[in-house]
C-alpha cells in the first residue's frame, strides 16, 4: 500500500441511520488495501453487530494515521474536539447529505478513498476556540472546553434579553443587549452566526466573527477581528437570571451574574483530509443554493 495512512480509526454517527452498512463497508476495503483498523468504542456500542476491532477515543488519537468520519458535520465536530491534542488528521464521509466538514459521499468510498490512500488529496489546516469558564462565586474555579464551529453566550430558556460585557484584548468594546452573542472560527461561519446575520469567511482565514442574537438596538452588528484575539465576555451586573454557554451546540455550561467566559484561539490546528479535487466554493454552491433559479 502506497501513501502514509496506514493504521485507520473510524468514528460513526452516533445513532444507526444506515451507518452500519457504510463502516461495514468502509472496514472491508480498508483491510483490502491493507490497513490496520480500529473503531471507537462508542460507535461499537450503537453498532454492536460489527466484527472490528474497537478502541477508546485516547487509543484512536495515539495509535492512527488518519480518523475517518462517518456521518454528519456534528459527529465531524465531536471527533475534531476530541481527538485535537493527538494532531491527527482527519476525513469525513457522509451519508447522502453533503456536509461543510464530510465532503465524500459514502456511495464513493472506493474510488475517493483509494486515491487518497494512494496520496492524492488536499492537506487542509483550521482553528478551535478554547473556552475558559470563570466563576465570580465561590473560590474562583475555572472550567473550560474547545468548539470547532463556535462558542455561544445565550439567554438559555428564559424568555428576556441578556446584557453581555465585551472586552477584546483587554479593551472594553459594548455592552451588548441580545438574546445572545456568537463567537465563530471560519468554519462555524456557515453555521449558527450565518444564520444570525454573519458574514462568511473563508476556511483559511485567521479571522474570528462576532454575531449578536437578535440584538434589542439595531447598531449592534457582526464585527471580524483578528483570530489571535483574546475576547472575554463578562455577564452584566444588570441581568436577573443566568446565561448558558454553548460549545458548537453540544457542550452546555451555565454562568451567573459575574461570571465571564475568555475565548482564544487553540494553538494546536485542526488537520483536515480532503479529495483531490476539493473544491470550498462548489460545496458553498450545493449548500446555499447558490444560482438556483425559483
Amino acid at each position: 500500500m502506497s501513501g502514509k495512512f496506514k493504521k485507520i480509526g473510524i468514528i460513526g454517527k452516533f445513532r444507526d441511520d444506515g451507518v452500519g452498512d457504510t463502516i461495514q463497508t468502509l472496514y472491508d476495503f480498508l483491510i483490502e488495501r491493507g490497513c490496520e483498523v480500529l473503531l471507537d468504542e462508542v460507535s461499537a456500542m450503537v453498532l454492536p453487530g460489527l466484527d472490528i476491532p474497537v478502541g477508546d477515543r485516547d487509543e484512536l488519537g495515539e495509535n492512527s494515521d488518519l480518523v475517518i468520519v462517518v456521518g454528519g458535520d456534528g459527529t465531524f465536530l465531536n471527533a475534531a474536539r476530541t481527538l485535537n491534542d493527538y494532531r491527527v488528521p482527519l476525513l469525513g464521509i457522509n451519508l447522502g447529505r453533503l456536509g461543510f466538514l464530510t465532503d465524500i459521499h459514502s456511495k464513493k468510498i472506493r474510488g475517493r478513498l483509494g486515491a487518497i490512500l494512494d496520496g492524492e488529496y488536499i492537506d487542509e489546516k483550521r482553528f478551535l476556540l478554547h473556552g475558559r469558564f470563570e466563576y465570580d462565586a465561590g473560590d474562583g474555579e475555572i472550567t473550560s472546553s474547545d468548539a470547532f464551529n463556535d462558542i455561544v453566550v445565550h439567554k438559555g430558556h428564559v424568555a428576556r434579553m441578556i446584557e453581555l460585557d465585551l472586552y477584546i484584548n483587554g479593551q472594553y468594546v459594548n455592552t451588548q443587549r441580545a438574546d445572545g452573542l456568537i463567537v465563530s472560527t471560519p468554519t462555524g461561519s456557515t453555521a449558527y452566526a450565518l444564520s444570525g446575520g454573519g458574514p462568511i469567511l473563508h476556511p483559511e482565514l485567521d479571522a474570528l466573527v462576532l454575531v449578536p442574537i437578535c440584538p434589542h438596538t439595531m447598531s449592534q452588528r457582526p464585527i471580524v477581528i483578528d483570530g489571535d484575539s483574546d475576547i472575554e465576555i463578562r455577564i452584566s451586573d444588570n441581568n436577573h437570571g443566568d446565561a448558558l454557554v454553548t460549545c458548537d451546540g453540544q457542550l452546555n455550561v451555565n454562568l451567573s451574574i459575574g461570571d465571564s467566559v475568555r475565548i482564544t484561539k487553540k494553538q494546536i490546528p485542526v488537520h483536515l483530509i480532503h479529495p483531490a479535487d476539493y473544491n470550498y466554493y462548489e460545496i458553498l454552491r450545493a449548500k446555499l443554493h447558490w444560482g438556483h433559479r425559483l
